[in-house]
């Protein structure tokens, strides 16, 4: 069994000080760096997303975190961020990305967001992750990252359903907690199969 570390989104946007911090967003970096030797694999994910994008509240003239309806089902609408080549979009400056066997980004379609690492949130468009795993006989992921309950969780249950046996260490992920998402992401990726530690 090859077992990767799929590390979720830690970019500056999500870190203290960005447009979408989450809290202590930067206190796992240390830990996820020293997590990347015990595996066989380091696939990182980058939020990417072209300037007005259709999920940024401005491009609706909306609040921040509020819902809208797109033709793949409801959206929170977030404050711009993670915008394809700014500082926000970056890694964490002490994320170690040169372990990384691949960087895989999402949400670069303008009209679709991404919250999971393996499809577009209308759940069918991939974005490849699956294939290249496949390919490199990975069959067991150990997730970490931002934020625990968008997009560290849907990666997590999208995997698991593919197949993957999948494991997220909550210890190495941090949460937005927007709404009570947190105990609702735990009870799906449980609900799921995904082994939490």
């Amino acid at each position: 069994m090859t077992h990767a570390l799929l590390v979720i989104d830690v970019q500056n946007d999500f870190c203290p000080g960005g447009a979408l911090a989450v809290t202590g967003g930067d206190e796992i970096v240390e830990g996820v760096n020293a997590a990347m030797a015990g595996f066989d694999a380091v696939i990182l994910t980058q939020d990417w997303h072209p300037a007005g994008h259709s999920s940024f509240a401005s491009t609706h003239d909306a609040a921040p975190m509020s819902m809208v309806d797109m033709p793949y089902g409801p959206q929170v609408l977030w404050p711009d961020h993670c915008i394809q080549a700014s500082q926000g979009a970056a890694f964490h400056t002490d994320l170690a990305t040169d372990r990384a066997d691949l960087v895989i980004r999402k949400g670069y379609n303008p009209a679709i967001d991404s919250y999971s690492a393996f499809f577009e949130n209308d759940k069918t468009t991939p974005t490849g992750l699956e294939g290249y795993l496949r390919t490199r006989g990975i069959d067991k992921l150990t997730l970490v990252g931002l934020a625990t309950d968008f997009c560290v969780n849907y990666s997590a249950v999208d995997a698991t359903n593919l197949g993957f046996d999948v494991s997220v260490r909550m210890d190495l992920c941090r949460a937005i907690d927007f709404d009570g998402s947190l105990a609702a992401a735990a009870e799906g990726m449980r609900a799921a199969g995904v082994k939490l530690i």
